[in-house]
């Protein structure tokens, strides 16, 4: 029997690595590849497929381009090509097989609603044929794109939003590291029927309740008081609770916003008033003469708005204008509601702007876009009687 040095060995595993790399729909484990060299495959080993995970890459700081390798400030949102990133990503070939697309290369504020729209149904389309997908956006309104998504995906598969603080080419930057488990946890199918989560600084939150908290740090993701949903350790994946979307059947999961029972047309104006000492009328009544259907209002503690704008809400409101109330504490719950006026839940104002301008696109009937505030909306979960 041949004696093998560890110079041969090594040289037969490469060789079964480039085997392997032959076969891009399997996925065999180091003792198979082994065995494939040597020609000694246990027939009895079941061989895995890779699951299908496609990137659809839409810019920000995750495709950024620095002055140089220490520019964490300076660079350029969306210049790098989603397929050159995922190319350089290091064993990705033992996790998923992955395609890209390149939807648009810019920063998320600079996208209309209108190519939201458009973004969500490449999502549902690539997951006719995928096991999930990955969309990589900028932060600064990426929770925003996420419940988007979240409110109007059609498909049940995970959906997983990621991006950066730092661009790509500086030293310490966070980027490989996102998209590398974004694409993981897309892969692993744990968040089937969550809906879109967002996932960054190794861990992944539900789209309904996350918000950026600092312009800067890679940490500054989080859900107030009731936290992440779980958390990526290398080749653990540890998810510690559900969204209440979980719980539904496959008959109920899906909302009632289907864009493709609409057109772009049907999109509505939506916008957000501020509250502060004193803060004057001009806002909501600009809004309304711009054209809004609906205002979200950010109000004081539990959501209060100052006396002129609450004089100017009631004008609005004869005109038809729908509003909500959130609160622009960072946190809490608010339930104030009134004729015209929708109680936000523990919304914050970018999340109800999102549900309240899908709500209008899909019917002017205050009733019903009150009570998918109180059913899609809401996030509570509701236990079956014994």
């Amino acid at each position: 029997m041949k004696k093998w040095t560890s110079r041969s060995l090594k040289a037969l595993m490469v060789t079964g690595l480039a085997v392997t790399a032959l076969l891009p729909n399997l996925y065999l484990s180091p003792a198979s590849a082994a065995e494939t060299v040597t020609g000694t495959v246990n027939s009895t080993e079941a061989v895995k497929k890779l699951p299908k995970v496609q990137v659809i890459a839409t810019g920000g700081t995750l495709a950024g381009q620095s002055t140089d390798e220490t520019s964490f400030q300076t660079y350029r949102a969306g210049s790098l090509p989603i397929a050159d990133l995922v190319a350089s990503l290091p064993n990705k070939d033992q996790i998923a097989e992955v395609s890209t697309y390149q939807f648009g290369n810019s920063g998320s504020s600079a996208y209309t609603i209108e190519q939201l729209f458009d973004l969500s149904l490449k999502v549902d389309e690539a997951l006719k044929t995928q096991d999930g997908v990955v969309v990589t956006t900028g932060t600064d309104t990426m929770e925003e794109i996420a419940y988007f998504l979240d409110l109007t995906v059609r498909s049940p598969k995970p959906v997983v939003i990621t991006g950066s603080m730092r661009p790509w080419t500086v030293i310490g930057t966070d980027a490989p590291a996102n998209l590398y488990n974004a694409i993981k946890l897309a892969a692993s199918g744990k968040t089937k029927y969550f809906g879109t989560v967002l996932m960054l600084n190794d861990e992944f939150h539900a789209a309904r309740e996350v918000t950026k908290t600092n312009s800067y740090r890679t940490d500054t993701f989080i859900t107030p008081e009731i936290g992440a949903l779980g958390y990526i350790d290398e080749k653990t994946i540890r998810v510690y609770r559900a969204p209440f979307r979980a719980l539904k059947s496959a008959t109920t999961w899906a909302t009632p916003f289907d864009l493709s029972k609409i057109t772009k047309k049907d999109l509505v104006k939506v916008e957000i008033a501020y509250s502060y000492q004193e803060a004057g009328a001009g806002a909501i009544s600009g809004f309304v003469a711009n054209g809004a259907k609906g205002i979200v209002t950010a109000g004081t503690g539990a959501g209060g708005i100052s006396k002129a704008m609450s004089e100017e809400r009631k004008a609005a409101i004869e005109k038809g204008v729908v509003f909500v109330t959130t609160t622009r504490t960072g946190s809490g719950s608010n339930y104030s509601s009134g004729d015209g006026i929708i109680a936000g839940d523990n919304l914050n104002a970018a999340h109800a702007r999102i549900l309240l301008l899908l709500c209008l696109s899909f019917s002017k009937d205050f009733d019903t876009v009150q009570n998918w505030f109180t059913t899609v909306g809401y996030g509570q979960i509701e236990l079956p009687a014994k």
